[in-house]
């Protein structure tokens, strides 16, 4: 038996929904938010010095905070393991609405 979390989506509009429903964890949303907001001064760090050290701190940073939230706070398996794509770009979508106010930390 296939659970959701193994759902084959088509497109990144189908899997949306989905990758917001596993975020309900207002910790784990603000986990990511502050992840990502690291994850992207790594990466102007790596701009800036060109010590390319920085683009593994983007990702520890990124992924760790991210992950923290959902095995700790949410207690779910992070979308990342079956949809890496889409979950990456969830990511990002998610950051931007929160920053535009268009989601709830």
């Amino acid at each position: 038996m296939s659970t959701i979390a193994e759902t084959k989506y088509e497109t990144f509009t189908d899997f949306y929904p989905f990758y917001l429903s596993e975020h309900s964890n207002r910790t784990c949303r603000e986990l990511h938010f502050v992840g990502s907001t690291l994850s992207l001064l790594c990466v102007a760090a790596l701009v800036l010095s060109g010590n390319f050290w920085w683009l593994l701190a983007a990702l520890l940073s990124g992924y760790g905070f991210a992950w923290v939230g959902h095995f700790v706070f949410e207690k779910n398996r992070p979308a990342t393991f079956q949809h890496p794509l889409y979950s990456f770009m969830g990511d990002w979508v998610m950051y931007w609405q929160m920053l535009k106010g268009r989601s709830a930390f």
